[in-house]
């Protein structure tokens, strides 16, 4: 097995749990392939985090964490707010523009925006539901990343579409996450589609960040943009003043909706 970089390591121990709910030191070793001392860094350094609780001999997933929803549940959640922000999000918009859009709910709303524009745009993403809301609007020319696509999941996943990536130039990308905070930047969920949203990240020149306020001080369990990555924020009237200061502190452009 190709060795791991720490967070990838991490990332997978988070997986390994996830799926188990508890594991021991030695089995965790044995499957992300270091020893058993690393490992119990790893594992001292996801309980400081507070994705995990360590236990004699091993750890097991913090259950107040919570799991992964299917993408019909979080498409549901805070539906109105997400549609606001996905009309706002238009805006930042120009013809002859090439845009990415990650596989976000909130982004599957500006989707459905774009789908009634008449400019001309490429739109690239690795969100299904947003290409197949886009593929028949003739003006528009859709890229769908390549990669892997897990059971039940409308998100392609895997660094297969970083090919694609490094031969587009991309103006602006349109994300949403799990959270985020000012330390922790943007956090998600899925390790796997976060290892393609950080190539993603670094694709694009600009990023918009879309979060209604359920997103605005919380933390996921692994982070794919840091604050100063972010150019422009997109949420809603419902997220604290305080919060929105906090976040215009560190140069990032808020609009409220």
């Amino acid at each position: 097995m190709a060795r791991l970089f720490a967070h990838e390591r991490r990332n997978r121990i988070l997986e390994i749990l996830q799926k188990k709910q508890r594991a021991t030191v030695k089995e965790l070793s044995q499957a992300v392939g270091v020893s058993e001392a690393t490992l119990r860094t790893d594992l001292n350094v996801l309980e400081k985090e507070g994705h995990l609780i360590r236990t004699h001999g091993g750890a097991m997933i913090d259950e107040s964490i919570p799991s992964e929803k299917s993408f019909v549940e979080r498409e549901r959640k805070n539906k109105d707010e997400k549609v606001f922000i996905g009309r706002k999000a238009l805006e930042f918009i120009e013809d002859d523009q090439c845009i990415l859009l990650d596989a976000s709910s909130t982004a599957l709303e500006l989707a459905r925006v774009l789908k009634q524009t008449s400019m001309r745009l490429t739109v690239v993403t690795n969100g299904i539901s947003a290409a197949m809301e886009l593929k028949d609007n003739p003006s528009i020319t859709v890229i769908l990343l390549g990669g892997t696509l897990r059971i039940n999941s409308v998100a392609v996943e895997g660094i297969l579409g970083s090919q694609i990536l490094n031969q587009i130039n991309i103006d602006t990308m349109f994300a949403s996450a799990s959270g985020f905070t000012i330390k922790e930047g943007l956090t998600d969920f899925n390790v796997y589609e976060v290892e393609l949203k950080r190539i993603m990240v670094q694709s694009a020149n600009k990023l918009v960040a879309l979060l209604d306020h359920t997103k605005i001080g919380k933390s996921s369990i692994a982070r794919f943009a840091d604050t100063s990555d972010i150019d422009i924020m997109i949420t809603d009237k419902k997220t604290p003043l305080e919060e929105i200061e906090k976040i215009e502190r560190q140069n990032i452009k808020v609009f409220i909706v």
